[in-house]
């Protein structure tokens, strides 16, 4: 989009949100921006070049996408089909109080043993969580769920604290498959109950990342304020210690994780300098860690930080930048839903630059890697409809069965 194009298309955004009787700060809550980007967007100093957020823009108007953008091309309307969530049967689990028949009948269940089962199960939790597994992880939950509970609730005075840490690892586990697979009002309740039962459990740390968890919930609401409040309270409390020699290294990988959270807001506010600053902090934080972690299951180290550049470049629009940044990055060490994203991320990015051969391949990659992430996850299934919108009659056998496989026939 030229300099002339971006003050046109500018002018029309304005034309638009004043018929409509928004205010830039109403225009900028529905479609989960800061008011700061609609004014840049209006006043022609912020490009929008990419499809997905022309089509946000366009929805926040009310008009259709040639309405906003003429050059941009329409998809069909889809037709309206109820389409299966792997966790929904998680997410029956967690509705509602998840242990009611105790509160009815009180009793007390001594056996230490039962606590190494149940942690033998949470760690399962989290091996099927980082591999995508959905549908087998929903399986697993709605047992383990209710058991936990009971646990926390029944166990020995000296056992409990330990109990409510499993609680809160399974939870933080919950909340993070929810969010992949866009159920952010389900990983906002689990991400709450893992703050409670990290604090239950006097684990400092645990609270911290439940807040973790809490900013991705809000971050796919589209709720920014929300996410940038709740990440930056965390790294306002968390960074003042950090500045001691003797900091244990997983307190500084949370608190590194909190900077890449907080990156990723401003990413999706569009606010490139603040998203940027975050990603420095996270890398001054990671280069005292000094190893890939995987404290509290955050995979904390400099090859993450560089995974977490790369998707924020992608947010930002910065398609060279972010293919720039994956080339260095080495990705054999790290769980195979971390490898699956970057490739996903390095299919976004060229689709941003028009390469849909190399964003087919890259994608196809990812989905060879970590299935599920491919078919279940909501910025995967934008690309490759965005890949069949542009295609249109002449995309390849391979890009439709892929669109097949992830229902995101355009």
């Amino acid at each position: 989009m030229t300099v002339h194009g971006t003050g046109a298309f500018g002018a029309r955004v304005a034309e638009l949100r004043r018929r409509r009787g928004l205010t830039q700060s109403e225009l900028a809550a529905a479609i989960g921006r800061t008011a700061s980007w609609v004014s840049q967007v209006e006043r022609g100093i912020q490009p929008v070049n990419r499809l997905d957020v022309l089509r946000l823009l366009a929805d926040g108007l009310g008009v259709a996408l040639n309405v906003l953008q003429p050059e941009a091309p329409e998809a069909p309307e889809p037709e309206p089909t109820e389409r299966q969530n792997d966790l929904d049967q998680a997410r029956l689990v967690i509705s509602g109080h998840p242990a009611l028949d105790v509160l009815l009948t009180p009793r007390q269940d001594t056996r230490t043993a039962l606590l190494h089962e149940l942690a033998d199960e949470v760690e399962r939790v989290w091996t099927l969580t980082h591999a995508g597994r959905f549908a087998e992880l929903s399986e697993v939950l709605a047992p383990l769920v209710p058991r936990l509970e009971r646990a926390s609730r029944t166990v020995s005075g000296e056992d409990r604290p330990q109990a409510y840490r499993l609680l809160a690892r399974m939870y933080q586990a919950l909340a993070a498959a929810f969010v992949r697979q866009d159920e952010a009002d389900a990983a906002w309740v689990a991400a709450d109950r893992a703050i409670r039962a990290s604090e239950l459990a006097d684990d400092t740390l645990g609270v911290f990342v439940g807040v973790f968890r809490l900013v991705h919930a809000f971050i796919r609401l589209h709720h920014l304020d929300q996410a940038e409040h709740a990440a930056a309270s965390a790294v306002n409390a968390l960074a003042p210690r950090a500045e001691a020699t003797t900091t244990p290294a997983e307190e500084l990988s949370v608190l590194g994780s909190l900077h890449l959270a907080l990156a990723l807001v401003h990413a999706r506010a569009g606010e490139r300098a603040a998203a940027r600053r975050q990603i420095d902090r996270a890398r001054a934080v990671a280069e005292r860690v000094g190893e890939g972690r995987n404290d509290f299951n955050l995979e904390f180290g400099p090859v993450n930080v560089e995974i977490q550049a790369v998707s924020t470049a992608v947010d930002l629009g910065d398609a060279g930048e972010a293919l720039d940044i994956a080339k260095a990055v080495d990705t054999s060490g790290l769980s195979a839903e971390r490898r699956a994203r970057v490739l996903l991320d390095v299919g976004r990015a060229h689709a941003q630059r028009r390469q849909f051969g190399d964003a087919l391949a890259a994608l196809l990659s990812a989905e060879e890697t970590a299935p599920e992430i491919v078919h279940t996850h909501m910025a995967a299934r934008g690309v490759i409809k965005e890949l069949m919108l542009m295609a249109g009659r002449g995309a390849s056998p391979e890009l439709r069965a892929l669109a097949e496989r992830a229902d995101a026939m355009a």
